[in-house]
């Protein structure tokens, strides 16, 4: 069983250590892979309008997703999130569990839409994931990531409406 929860100050350490190896590698996220510490932090918890965590049974944490505004102002019905799993987690149904939890939260906060705005094509698992859970890519960037194996990749918008009017 996973409990996802609202983030506390006291889960920093262990969300930096599931999130530092993922922009190191560079291959799903735009981050900088020298990224510091302290913009880590920045980008992940102090920008978002929420962050949440994942645990498992013993309550270690295995997983982290944020929700902010896509765009301010008259765009801000739509939201945009960010999801990262512990290496030694992937495969255990987590990146579904927080996908689902921040369609449900989603609206409570006053959302309609979501929307991510770079999943880098080579990273294919997660396109299959975000498409089982309702995503349609809405536009193909070509060449808009560069890929640390692969050169420069395409990255898809996905696009899911929550509400209805």
């Amino acid at each position: 069983m996973i409990e996802i929860r609202a983030f506390e100050a006291a889960d920093w350490p262990s969300v930096w250590d599931i999130l530092r190896p993922v922009f190191r590698a560079g291959e799903t996220y735009s981050y900088a892979p020298d990224i510091s510490e302290a913009d880590a932090r920045k980008a992940w918890i102090d920008a978002p309008a929420q962050t949440f965590v994942a645990l498992d049974e013993q309550g270690e944490l295995l997983g982290t997703y944020f929700i902010k505004p896509n765009q301010p102002g008259l765009g801000a019905h739509v939201c945009n999130c960010g999801y990262v799993v512990a290496e030694r987690a992937r495969g255990r149904g987590l990146a579904s569990a927080m996908c689902e939890h921040s369609q449900r939260i989603a609206p409570q906060m006053g959302f309609r839409a979501m929307q991510y705005n770079l999943v880098v094509s080579t990273n294919e698992g997660a396109v299959r994931l975000w498409q089982k859970l309702g995503f349609t890519v809405v536009g193909q960037l070509p060449g808009a990531f560069r890929h640390p194996v692969h050169g420069y990749v395409d990255a898809l918008v996905m696009y899911k409406l929550l509400q209805r009017d």
